[in-house]
């Protein structure tokens, strides 16, 4: 599995990296089949965000802290400070943690509103 972290390097900008999760096999269901998962991190809550169509967030930003995104149904686009431009439909995980440095843009897509699932990361997460 894999999400996309976007985050603010040295120079001030925002990057894009594409990560991998470690999984390993555990007992997920006490005498059932093993599954894959990755290591556990503290979450303080979730929440559920709905981006109108054709929402822009009128300029670069620094989310207010780290937070994992999860797009559940239509198309968001984010674009780093350094112009690189990403598009993440439904099952896109995305790491925001550029809370310093130019920021990066988000909007909507496609002509539909955009859903998804939020959760901030702890310091551990990533």
């Amino acid at each position: 599995m894999h999400y996309v972290r976007l985050y603010a390097g040295p120079d001030g900008e925002s990057h894009f990296e594409d990560t991998d999760v470690a999984l390993v096999p555990v007992e997920f269901i006490p005498g059932r089949p093993q599954v894959d998962r990755s290591a556990q991190s503290a979450a303080t809550g979730t929440a559920f965000i709905r981006l109108p169509a054709g929402w822009d967030s009128g300029g670069r930003y620094n989310p207010p802290r780290r937070n994992f995104f999860v797009t559940l149904s239509g198309e968001l686009e984010i674009e780093a400070s350094d112009g690189q431009v990403r598009h993440l439909g439904p099952g896109a995980v995305l790491l925001a943690e550029d809370t310093s440095g130019k920021g990066h843009i988000t909007r909507s897509r496609g002509g539909e509103w955009v859903g998804m699932l939020v959760t901030p990361a702890s310091a551990d997460a990533s």
